[in-house]
């Protein structure tokens, strides 16, 4: 009698387990089990939102599970940012990081509602770009020397656009101004795409842009490109001059974005993201369509990705405070 209701208690006890187990295994094989929302903290129409649509429908195809983007624009990103920071960590919610949103944000805000390294578990690094110093055809100037004497002699009258307070075209804005010795007005829009359109409107006269949002434009001759702010010129773009060449040594901003999802996301899902996304930027589709864009598919590990966003938190923090930029 005693050994049948040790039996059953073993046995009941061995039920109740795996009935805690069976979700948790489930969940595993299955995911994605749900539409997943895809976070993009800047408008529709700019870069990052065009490249989180390409590649979400590459995910939802591969996956059988629709990747929504969910558009979460304001302060520099950082509306988004800290949604999916205090998100579930389901796999479920996912952000297209960027640069201004990891690495600049924390030195140019006086406080961020969000910690870019400890709240987030990098996925991997997508594409980097690089930013281009883009003018208005009406302006009355075509080089950067031609652009520096313009500004000397109007101090002031020259405005540049920008994506967002903190964005590499803001930066690279001010970093034009210090190493000129020009004053310059910035502006800031909510995105990449109603900046572009106000240069193109000649609300503003230039623009240090990523090229991934101004290729299209630059080609149809609706704008020009005068130089590039990497170190080293663009395999896109090699016909253009770099900044440090028209004058200015020691240039270098370009644009970054990737995937993260909220801190404690269970690892084999951040490696189910990892290696899809990566297969996705290895294909020759996407990597015309980067090109297309202005942009270069750059995966990365999680690891690789965490420590970028570290060295880059450290590159900037000296950037914004050598040049003085501030929110506005």
């Amino acid at each position: 009698m005693i050994r049948a209701l040790l039996s059953m208690r073993l046995a009941l006890v061995s039920l109740f387990a795996a009935m805690l187990l069976a979700p948790l295994v489930a969940t595993g094989q299955a995911y994605p089990s749900k539409p997943i929302r895809l976070v993009v903290p800047f408008p529709p129409g700019g870069s990052l939102d065009v490249v989180a649509r390409a590649i979400g429908q590459k995910l939802t195809d591969a996956w059988g599970q629709p990747v929504i983007i969910d558009n979460r624009p304001g302060a520099g990103g950082n509306i988004g940012a800290d949604l999916v920071a205090k998100a579930s960590p389901d796999g479920y919610t996912i952000l297209e990081g960027a640069l201004s949103t990891h690495a600049v944000n924390i030195s140019l805000y006086g406080r961020l509602p969000y910690d870019p390294i400890k709240d987030f578990a990098p996925i991997s690094l997508v594409a980097v770009t690089p930013n281009v110093l883009v003018i208005n055809p009406t302006a009355p100037f075509n080089t950067v020397p031609e652009l520096i004497a313009y500004a000397k002699a109007n101090p002031g009258k020259l405005s540049f656009g920008s994506g967002s307070n903190g964005s590499a075209g803001h930066l690279a804005g001010e970093l034009f101004k210090t190493d000129a010795h020009i004053d310059m007005v910035h502006i800031p829009y909510k995105g990449g795409a109603p900046a572009l359109q106000a240069l193109l409107a000649g609300d503003t006269q230039l623009m240090f842009d990523n090229l991934a949002n101004s290729m299209q434009q630059v080609r149809a001759g609706k704008l020009k490109a005068v130089a590039v702010t990497t170190a080293k010129r663009s395999t896109l773009v090699p016909e253009l001059p770099t900044l440090s060449e028209a004058g200015l040594p020691g240039f270098d901003i370009y644009t970054w974005w990737g995937f993260m999802a909220p801190a404690g996301t269970p690892r084999e899902i951040i490696a189910k993201w990892n290696a899809e996304v990566t297969r996705i930027l290895g294909t020759a589709e996407m990597k015309a369509f980067f090109a297309q864009q202005g942009a270069e598919p750059a995966p990365t590990t999680p690891e690789q990705f965490e420590a970028l966003i570290k060295s880059e938190i450290t590159k900037y923090a000296k950037i914004v405070k050598e040049s003085g930029a501030k929110v506005d």
